[in-house]
């Protein structure tokens, strides 16, 4: 699990433990996986392998992957959640910032499933791969222009790999999560203030945000047997919210019930 040290790497991770798997969890600082690892060992000991990485370095990840086939022996599935984002009109972005993103999100995914996937082709075994994409990769998203771009291209590879990958039996899908606060992404994302300007719960027709168990059912889902006939899918997890921002007469719910009353015998007077 790249980005396996905090937020969802670390709820998806608890949860697969829990289940019985063994974790490998990799973020740059090394500092944060040792506390995790302690932390999750109390209740899973012997199963965490910790080992610092930066996605975008291949030596790193090749690193990781050599690592982690000497721990445990090898290595059955992976999980792209290692992102990067921030909010900012695109206009004041430098082509720095356009980097560090693309990199960490898509050129680090191709990193991890190229070195891993490879190794798994060669040792003729099988294996699933779960990107961790977004709802607006679909669609655009202003305002987070570089994410939108990298996580653009991590569906199109989820889609690409799964294709020509599934004769080797490694399965390639991603999950598009909508609002799931972590500390670290969600204080970038809603710095405090923007509740005056908004609130993202309202956006979402279920009227709160997700859990992060919610997600990790999902993600335990696709990488199980459970799910062995699915392949190259997006599957969105947000409450509803871009299907219900998508609709063009979605705004229509905030007419009062008496009001539908009058808006009726309106329109039958123009059809008579």
């Amino acid at each position: 699990i790249t980005g396996g040290g905090t937020g969802l790497g670390k709820s998806m991770g608890t949860y697969l433990l829990s289940l019985g798997a063994k974790i490998i969890i990799t973020s740059r600082k090394m500092d944060v996986l040792i506390k995790t690892k302690e932390e999750l060992e109390k209740d899973y000991p012997n199963n965490i392998f910790a080992v610092a990485s930066d996605v975008r370095k291949i030596e790193d990840v090749e690193n990781v992957i050599n690592e982690s086939y000497n721990h445990f022996g090898k290595v059955d599935y992976l999980v792209n959640n290692a992102a990067g984002n921030f909010i900012s009109p695109t206009e004041r972005l430098s082509a720095k910032a356009f980097e560090v993103i693309i990199d960490i999100v898509l050129k680090g995914t191709c990193n991890f499933t190229l070195t891993l996937g490879k190794r798994w082709i060669k040792d003729k075994t099988p294996g699933a791969i779960l990107n961790i994409a977004t709802t607006y990769a679909h669609t655009g998203s202003g305002y987070v222009v570089p994410s939108a771009a990298a996580k653009g291209g991590v569906v199109s590879l989820t889609k690409s790999i799964a294709a020509e990958w599934a004769k080797y039996k490694i399965r390639c899908n991603a999950v598009a999560p909508g609002p799931f606060p972590t500390k670290g992404a969600w204080d970038r994302l809603v710095p405090p203030g923007f509740s005056k300007f908004f609130d993202i719960k309202k956006r979402v027709p279920l009227k709160r945000v997700g859990e992060h168990q919610e997600l990790s059912n999902l993600v335990a889902y696709l990488l199980s047997d459970y799910s062995a006939y699915i392949t190259g899918e997006v599957m969105t997890i947000d409450g509803g919210e871009w299907i219900y921002n998508a609709g063009e007469f979605t705004y229509l719910d905030k007419i009062p019930k008496a009001m539908w009353t009058i808006i009726e015998k309106t329109i039958r007077r123009k059809r008579k």
